[in-house]
């Protein structure tokens, strides 16, 4: 089972969390994507841009943040950050 752990912070605060659960055959690629997009639409987010600096840290650490820069919209709070806790 794939779980990918999605957190909205503001002022070093949690203010949202959710955990999206992923069981089908998809490739880890598509499950990270399809999960993201789980969790944008379930706390009303435009889907974030996956810059270079992005994509390495994801890749050494399975988990990421995205700040301001990655968003077309503004957003209410300083980061969102999507962590794997299983595959």
């Amino acid at each position: 089972m794939f779980r990918l752990w999605g957190k909205e912070f503001k002022d070093n605060r949690m203010l949202k969390d959710t955990v999206i659960c992923d069981d089908s055959d998809d490739t880890r690629t598509h499950k990270i994507f399809n999960s993201l997009e789980a969790i944008c639409y379930e706390f009303d987010l435009s889907k974030p841009i996956w810059l270079d600096s992005t994509i390495a840290e994801f890749k050494r650490h399975s988990k990421v943040r995205f700040y301001q820069d990655n968003f077309v919209d503004s957003i209410d709070f300083d980061y969102l950050e999507i962590h794997v806790i299983e595959e």
